[in-house]
């Protein structure tokens, strides 16, 4: 299995990671046909920021009935792990709730990895333009 990813979908979430660390960011990836091609920020309301993540329920469900509207597919989750690798936490597969794949960006931000969470099965990343 692999998650591709339209380039400028790919550095808008790196973006993210960027702006919001030392907190993680939080967002989804959508598009359809197996590609990403939006990456939507979403905040990250955790009480504890800089270790965990929890979407913002109200902004999560406007999004996804935006995806639904004009016709977009959740494709992955992200997250990002500002002070650690780009590997699923206890947490994040504790907490991993959604059939879908799961990316994590790394402290060094061009480490990004994707996963099938909870089980830990690591998925190929393809960025395409």
């Amino acid at each position: 299995m692999r998650l591709r990813v339209r380039r400028s979908a790919y550095e808008q979430m790196l973006a993210h990671a960027r702006e919001e660390a030392p907190r993680e960011c939080v967002g989804l990836l959508m598009g359809g046909a197996g590609r990403v091609e939006v990456a939507l920020p979403l905040e990250n309301v955790s009480q504890t920021p800089h270790r965990a993540y929890r979407a913002d329920p109200g902004e999560l469900l406007r999004a996804l009935r935006k995806a639904d509207e004009i016709g977009l597919d959740v494709l992955a989750v992200y997250h990002s792990h500002p002070v650690g690798p780009a590997l699923p936490s206890l947490r994040d597969r504790a907490e991993a709730v959604w059939d879908t794949l799961y990316v994590i960006i790394g402290a060094a931000i061009s480490e990004v990895r994707v996963f099938r969470l909870p089980q830990g099965e690591e998925v190929e990343l393809d960025v395409c333009e």
